[in-house]
């Protein structure tokens, strides 16, 4: 079962965000050889996807970025993400979802 943290972004503003993955008794989880992929999307049955950029390291930190031009490209309003991980093996297992929610921008 994945762990439920939303997210906000500024529109048009760089985007990072470091989340934290540890096992039941709160010890990180090496995931540094490990595939992540991050989409958020509209809502669950959206065909049109935006990717993160996403990195792990072997102290259970999940680095997920957009930069301003891709933030900048997404409309503001509510969407849905998660982070699914890959192991060597092709073992994929959901992490972490939540909402996102894109807050507009004013300035061009």
């Amino acid at each position: 079962m994945s762990v439920r943290a939303n997210i906000n972004i500024d529109q048009g503003a760089s985007f990072t965000a470091q989340l934290q993955l540890d096992d039941p008794n709160g010890n990180p989880i090496d995931i540094s050889t490990y595939t992540i992929a991050a989409q958020l999307r509209k809502n669950y049955a959206s065909i049109n996807s935006v990717s993160f950029t996403a990195s792990g390291n072997s102290s259970g930190t999940i680095v997920l970025s957009m930069t301003a031009n891709t933030t900048s490209s997404i409309a503001y309003g509510r969407y849905v993400y998660d982070i699914r991980l890959t192991d060597g093996s092709g073992a994929v297992v959901r992490v972490m979802e939540g909402q996102v929610t894109v807050n507009p921008g004013v300035t061009r």
